[in-house]
């Protein structure tokens, strides 16, 4: 059952993995580039975790926690600058 339900969630994120990454190449502004940066960071969090499911593996949810607080780091950084960057400071 688990394989099957993880035999048809790959194809998924595989498609939305190319899609966010395209939307990273073409934009068309930053808050989107971000954004999509900040969706496929947080997608490959829930296909860790999937995976760490699929193998029984005890060190991909810790590898999933760090990344998720990364992501979520790069996201005030980046707010930050926006913010400080339209105040024209």
């Amino acid at each position: 059952m688990v394989t099957t339900i993880i035999a048809v969630a790959i194809p998924i994120f595989v498609v939305a993995y190319v899609l966010y990454f395209i939307r990273v190449l073409r934009g068309p502004t930053i808050p989107d580039r971000v954004l999509a940066v900040d969706a496929l960071s947080f997608d490959l969090v829930v296909f860790l975790i999937v995976l760490s499911i699929l193998f029984r593996s005890p060190i991909l949810p810790a590898v999933a926690i760090v990344l998720a607080l990364w992501t979520y780091a790069l996201d005030i950084f980046i707010a930050k600058y926006l913010e400080r960057k339209e105040m024209g400071e």
